[in-house]
């Protein structure tokens, strides 16, 4: 079972405080400048209001428009780009933003059919991986960053987030590496219960 490089990164509305720390979610990264960091933004979505498309629209001339969907004029990395999609999902629109690779000239359209197949789903449900990623997202700098000198060789350059202890002792830990009760620990209360999605 090979889970799709399409993933969902934040659970519910994200309203344009959210968005906008979003759209780099990984600005702590070590060695930010050098290298191609397109893998780490590639395939990622949340959604937005319909008030946070509109202001995206109106901000500069899209690059591109189809119907349902927008891209931005303004490049993040190499060819990745955000991609603005409306779609129609149990009979009302909803608004999301991507970040696809116009490399490859299918990326907005199998976006847009994993954010349909994903949010059409009967039962609100959620993978570790959505739990990890909603966790990442909706942390304050301050308390996550990438594991430096302090862990193993190995392991640097990892994202970490802040644990705090029963003896009220902070330390930080890999992400990745997170029991469940400590992801649910680290969710909003209404996040916490939902069953796990099985992966496609």
């Amino acid at each position: 079972m090979t889970l799709s490089p399409i993933r969902k990164v934040y659970q519910g509305v994200a309203d344009r405080r959210q968005m906008f720390r979003m759209f780099d979610r990984h600005a702590q990264r070590p060695n930010r400048w050098e290298g191609d960091d397109s893998a780490l933004y590639r395939g990622e979505w949340f959604e937005i209001g319909e008030a946070e498309h509109d202001y995206m629209l109106d901000i500069l001339p899209p690059l591109w428009m189809r119907g349902d969907v927008f891209a931005m004029r303004e490049f993040l990395t190499g060819s990745i780009t955000s991609i603005f999609f409306t779609l129609t999902i149990d009979g009302r629109f909803r608004h999301f933003h991507g970040y696809c690779d116009l490399a490859d000239r299918g990326s907005p359209e199998q976006m847009k059919a994993a954010i349909v197949e994903r949010e059409s789903r009967p039962v609100r449900a959620m993978t570790r991986e959505e739990r990890v990623e909603h966790i990442w997202s909706s942390t304050h700098d301050d308390y996550r960053g990438y594991a430096d000198w302090r862990f193993p060789h190995g392991q640097r350059g990892q994202r970490i987030v802040m644990m705090c202890a029963p003896s009220h002792a902070r330390d930080f830990k890999l992400l990745d590496q997170l029991a469940d009760a400590e992801i649910s620990a680290k969710l909003p209360v209404h996040l916490r219960y939902l069953p796990d999605a099985i992966a496609a």
